[in-house]
């Protein structure tokens, strides 16, 4: 498990995330149950393939948040930084490039 120091670092950068996927989530009007586009616009294929587009970067968006919360939800119960499959510590420098890590390198 990383030091406090390193801990309180990758806090910070974690809520920062959080911040900013849920800033994206709401400017891709996720909470909505439909999307908006105009509907008066002729091709209706092109439509189509921007909905579908983005239905596909609000699912990532999502997800990447999912993963985030679960984080700091660890680092709150003091089981951060450990390995959801084998249960040992995940690399700091692992964490330190994917603060949502789940999973050391062996089985990432």
């Amino acid at each position: 498990m990383p030091g406090p120091t390193v801990l309180e670092s990758l806090r910070a950068q974690l809520e920062e995330e959080r911040a900013s996927l849920r800033h994206q989530l709401e400017d891709l009007g996720a909470g909505d149950t439909a999307l908006s586009f105009d509907e008066n616009f002729a091709d209706s294929g092109q439509v189509a393939a921007e909905q579908g587009e983005n239905r596909l970067v609000v699912s990532s968006l999502t997800e990447q948040l999912a993963d985030v919360e679960k984080a700091l939800a660890k680092m709150e119960r003091g089981d951060y930084g450990k390995c959801e499959t084998c249960g040992k510590d995940i690399a700091e420098a692992r964490l330190e490039a994917m603060p949502a890590a789940r999973h050391c390198i062996d089985h990432a």
